[in-house]
């Protein structure tokens, strides 16, 4: 069927190549048209309450979110008008200050004092601007972008929506460098261990197809997060460079065994790959897919992206690819030149010996170790360049009014003034709570409740719900705030079970909650999934077993560099790494063992000779593809300053580089200490003298 479908392409090669370049048209139109999310915590389950609660805010008060604006020597009158200015940018629903209590011409002094000192401090003030809209909303970014237009260097915006708009412009700044740098390393690495200067140029362009069809399709999806578009381009050319290199030494081959006849050659190339190529995709296409299984449903988005992205690459592998090698196989002749890698026999005779499961045996403990205690950080805002707007602002938010956090409580209508009060009162004696303000907040010895604006209560009170900032000393993402929020909401349930409290704080401790658990999910999912396909492709038990164990020891070392470095990794890192290093490199060691499997059985050969066969005749591809997937990643390395894409990369580029040389250093050792345990556990390996 394959071979049948081999020998139509190669005579209609002008007819796929054609539809194959009609199809990046709606590809592109897909993939510009396609919304990225720059929010990771709007990837929390709906089923949280600090989730719901955004949502709660929409419905009730026509907003979702808010930043808190420090305004510096400015005049009362000066701030009314550029209160007025902000007001009026489209999406900002409302902004809250001092004049809306009572006029200006009133001195501060009457106010009560922990309002006046959430509002003033020396020379600076704080105003309160509401957006009719979620933190990550288009329309949120677009309006703090005009904002920061009106207020220049007059004040700062502070807030998530403003790190949200941060992180956008930089990822935005920030692909097409990813892109071109992984590319252009790539192609270096290929112009070096490919034996044509034409090949290269092709498998990219083949690859590059590929991938804008997989990010256009992402159309379905809605939208994407910016990690995911990220991280999709150069993981796709990473793990999918695999696939021409077999197409192309297929088709060598089978020109010298049709002599010379190229349409026959590829018709068989194909039916080869196909073979290889499908069963090698399945374990990556299961690594990414065990990242649907997080209940923090970026893995999913992740995790969809990526396993669509591979089975694409397969499909141009085999059709557009044969293509574009048959159309330029004469260039492809011509740029011919000698080999630049030298023969690796001689390395891989003394490399093929017992002693490396000695080093693991050794290595073990100190990796293991390393790996269950790096740090890992939830601070999506610490994370970025503090030269940033967001950065600067919510620095100038501690200086002034020593706030590192706002909480917001929903407090469920119902509740009497009374109750309300004692219930901010024990909030504000919480360990680290500066001060708690709501409506009550403005009535002081001056005031009487008369005097409070109904304009002001409209924009704090709803049918349902009444709000309430709480202003924290403590940082979002810490032990300390998350300590500090469980008493809050001990607090507040115990006056009210349908109250709320929510905001960034909370929503990232329900981050950290959530992700420790998918950390430990994910990984017995994608450990599962492979060594079932391991099993189910060689009909053993202890193949798989020692294949994933080789891997998981590579992933083990990778993830305890950073704990011996004393480098905190982010959480997102942390999750995915060890799946995306299974499911793409866990081929290596795949490529090594199939052929030893193939000499034992077959071939009959002894166990030492089989190890030797298959070491010499894998450990060149094994490099050349660890080695693409190193260039892809290690080019982000170098250039992305947004530390959640350049962790995992880093992570990515190094987990290529260790999975490489444990596969081709410890695989062997273990094929050969095992041999005897693999031929009785093996279906077809049982009768085969050991």
């Amino acid at each position: 069927m394959v071979i049948k479908f081999g020998k139509w392409l190669t005579r209609h090669k002008a007819v796929v190549l054609i539809i194959a370049f009609l199809l990046l048209i709606p590809a592109t139109i897909g993939y510009v048209s396609t919304r990225i999310n720059y929010d990771l915590l709007s990837y929390l389950p709906n089923s949280l309450e600090t989730v719901s609660g955004q949502d709660t805010m929409v419905d009730e008060f026509g907003m979702g979110a808010f930043s808190m604006i420090v305004v510096e020597d400015m005049e009362k009158k000066d701030i009314v008008a550029l209160k007025e200015k902000l007001k009026k940018v489209n999406h900002v629903e409302d902004v809250i200050w001092y004049d809306d209590a009572m006029d200006i011409t009133v001195p501060t002094e009457m106010l009560p004092d922990k309002l006046r000192e959430g509002l003033f401090n020396g020379n600076a003030t704080m105003m309160i601007a509401l957006f009719d809209n979620t933190t990550s909303a288009d329309s949120t970014m677009d309006a703090i972008t005009e904002m920061r237009g009106i207020v220049k260097k007059q004040a700062f915006i502070s807030g998530m929506s403003g790190v949200v708009t941060d992180i956008k412009n930089l990822a935005m700044a920030e692909m097409p460098i990813y892109v071109v740098v992984a590319a252009v390393l790539s192609l270096l690495i290929l112009l070096l261990t490919m034996d044509s200067l034409v090949t290269p140029f092709i498998f990219l362009f083949g690859i590059g197809m590929a991938i804008v069809y997989n990010m256009g399709t992402n159309m379905v999806f809605g939208e994407i997060s910016y990690i995911t578009q990220a991280l999709t381009a150069i993981l796709q050319l990473g793990v999918t460079m695999d696939y021409s290199i077999f197409l192309l030494e297929s088709y060598e081959a089978n020109k010298v065994r049709y002599d010379g006849d190229k349409n026959r050659a590829m018709a068989h190339a194909i039916s080869n790959t196909f073979t290889s190529v499908t069963s090698s995709s399945v374990t990556t296409i299961a690594g990414f897919a065990a990242l649907c299984f997080m209940t923090f449903k970026l893995g999913m988005d992740l995790g969809l992206v990526m396993a669509k992205g591979v089975i694409i690459g397969v499909i141009v592998c085999l059709t557009v690819l044969p293509a574009l090698i048959l159309c330029f196989d004469k260039a492809i002749d011509k740029t011919t030149h000698k080999n630049l890698i030298p023969n690796l026999d001689g390395l891989s005779k003394k490399i093929v010996k017992g002693w490396p499961v000695v080093l693991v045996l050794v290595l073990l403990g100190p990796a293991m170790y390393g790996n269950s205690n790096y740090e890992i950080y939830y601070d999506i805002a610490g994370a970025l360049p503090q030269s940033l707007d967001s950065a600067v602002a919510n620095k100038k938010l501690e200086e002034k009014f020593n706030m590192n956090s706002t909480h917001i409580v929903l407090m469920k209508n119902g509740m009497a003034s009374k109750e309300k009060s004692e219930m901010l009162k024990k909030i504000e004696d919480v360990k680290g709570v500066k001060w708690a303000l709501g409506i009550d907040s403005f009535k002081g010895v001056s005031i009487p409740s008369s005097m409070i604006p109904k304009k002001l209560e409209s924009k704090l009170k709803s049918d349902n719900y009444e709000i309430a900032f709480v202003c924290s000393d403590y940082k979002a993402a810490t032990d300390e705030v998350n300590s500090q929020i469980a008493d809050i909401n001990k607090i507040v349930k115990k006056y009210s079970k349908d109250s709320m409290v929510i905001g960034e704080a909370p929503l990232t401790k329900d981050l950290q909650d959530v992700t420790d658990i998918d950390l430990v999910n994910v990984n017995y999912v994608s450990v599962a999934a492979i060594f079932l396909i391991i099993l189910i492709t060689f009909k053993s038990i202890l193949i798989p077993v020692i294949l994933v164990m080789v891997i998981e020891f590579a992933i083990f070392l990778n993830m305890s560099v950073p704990f011996y470095t004393h480098e905190s990794l982010p959480f997102v890192a942390s999750i995915v790494i060890g799946t995306i290093q299974l499911g793409a490199t866990v081929d290596y060691a795949i490529l090594m063992t199939s052929r030893y499997h193939k000499e034992r059985v077959v071939r009959r050969k002894s166990k030492k000779e089989a190890i030797d066969i298959a070491h010499k005749t894998s450990i060149k591809s094994i490099m050349i593809s660890g080695m693409c997937l190193f260039a892809s990643t290690f080019g982000v390395t170098m250039s992305s300053s947004i530390d959640m894409i350049k962790s995992i990369c880093t992570l990515l580029s190094r987990g290529a580089v260790i999975s490489t040389i444990v596969v081709i250093l410890v695989l062997p050792a273990m094929l050969t200490v095992f041999d005897k345990w693999i031929c009785k556990t093996t279906w077809d390996m049982r009768k085969i003298d050991y």
